[in-house]
């Protein structure tokens, strides 16, 4: 059982007053918008660690390689996205539970999918997961937090990257040739 005595230094769900002199609306909506990049990019996380142990098939060592990086990727993305949203005065979302709750995209169940099936569904992910990042750039620099947009700029474009990757692996033309049943 936690330690319930503990004193409490600040709330969840709660914004301070920031270092950054960002005002604290604005500090609040890029700290609300942030918290949810956070979830979103743990549920990608353990969806892409799920996969990385799963793979099968001839492009095994391959994606398996693959799918690590994209993970540590998404994993360092997701300790940036915290440490801003501490510095602007934040509290980052930390329990399973809560992740789980603010997370605005859909994991895949416990089920081992095939390899493409599994690719398809982390692309998908990773477009919603886009598509948000734009809308929180946006966000942040209408705000003035150009630091904020500046990182989830940097971020944009690893999760591009691996998006187009992975579309690569999706593709049909492979040296792969399937054994013909009789």
């Amino acid at each position: 059982m936690m330690n319930t005595q503990a004193t409490v230094r600040q709330e969840a769900d709660t914004v301070e007053e920031n270092p950054v002199r960002l005002d604290q609306e604005k500090a609040e909506q890029i700290v609300e918008a942030l918290n949810r990049d956070l979830a979103d990019a743990y549920v990608l996380y353990h969806q892409l660690h799920k996969h990385h142990w799963n793979v099968e098939g001839a492009e095994f060592l391959d994606i398996h390689v693959f799918l690590q990086e994209v993970y540590e990727d998404v994993e360092d993305a997701a300790d940036e996205l915290a440490e801003r949203l501490q510095a602007l005065g934040g509290v980052p979302h930390a329990s399973m539970t809560t992740l789980a709750e603010r997370a605005t995209v859909e994991p895949e169940d416990e089920d081992v999918y095939d390899v493409r099936t599994s690719l398809e569904n982390d692309l998908e992910m990773m477009g919603d997961i886009v598509e948000s990042y734009r809308q929180h750039i946006e966000l942040a620099d209408g705000l003035g937090d150009y630091a904020t947009g500046e990182m989830l700029r940097e971020q944009l474009e690893t999760i591009e990257e691996h998006t187009h990757h992975i579309e690569h692996y999706l593709e049909d033309d492979s040296l792969v040739v399937e054994s013909a049943t009789n």
